[in-house]
C-alpha cells in the first residue's frame, strides 16, 4: 500500500493501522523506518513534489520484489511543506522471516533516497528553495533530470 499525504504524517496512525491490519496473518516479523525532518541549515521545513505515476510504478516493482520472498511493503510520503520534527517518510516491511524484514528494509530505504521520483526543497524564510546539495539524480528521468 502506498498512501500520499498533504503536510506532515500521522506517523502513530500510520503505524498503528499497518499493524493492525496484519495482526491476523503469519507474519514473524514488522520493521519500519520513519523519516524525521531535522532542523539544519537555517530551514524550517522541507517541501516535497511528487510525480505520482513514477512513484507507483516504482513502489510496485519494491512489491514484486518482496512478495517473491512473502513480504509485504507499506509506505506513506509527504507532499508539500513538513515542518521540522514532524516526519515526512514511514515505511514498514512485514515477513515471515525476520532477517528478510530487517534486509529488505534497508535496501528498500536505499533504494528510495537515490530512485523515488520526489523533488526536496528546502523551506527558508517561507520560500522554496530546492536541495541539489541533497538530491539525487534519476537515472533515464530525460527532461525531469533537469528540473532542478
Amino acid at each position: 500500500m502506498l498512501k500520499i499525504y498533504q503536510g506532515p504524517l500521522p506517523v502513530a496512525d500510520l503505524l498503528e493501522g499497518w499493524y493492525g491490519a496484519h495482526t491476523d496473518e503469519n507474519y514473524g516479523a514488522m520493521v519500519n523506518f520513519v523519516g524525521t525532518v531535522r532542523k539544519e541549515g537555517g530551514i524550517e521545513a522541507l517541501s516535497f513534489d511528487i510525480y505520482l505515476p513514477l512513484l507507483r510504478q516504482w513502489f510496485d516493482g519494491w512489491k514484486e520484489r518482496l512478495a517473491k520472498q512473502g513480504a509485504l511493503l507499506m509506505m506513506a510520503h509527504s507532499e508539500g511543506d513538513v515542518p521540522v520534527h514532524t516526519s515526512s517518510f514511514a515505511c514498514a516491511i512485514f515477513s515471515p522471516k525476520r532477517r528478510v524484514a530487517l534486509e529488505m528494509l534497508e535496501a528498500f530505504v536505499e533504494d528510495f533516497k537515490a530512485n523515488a521520483p520526489i523533488w526536496k526543497y528546502d523551506v527558508v524564510d517561507s520560500k522554496r528553495i530546492y536541495a541539489a546539495d541533497r538530491s539525487t539524480p534519476m537515472e533515464g528521468s530525460g527532461l525531469l533530470a533537469n528540473s532542478r
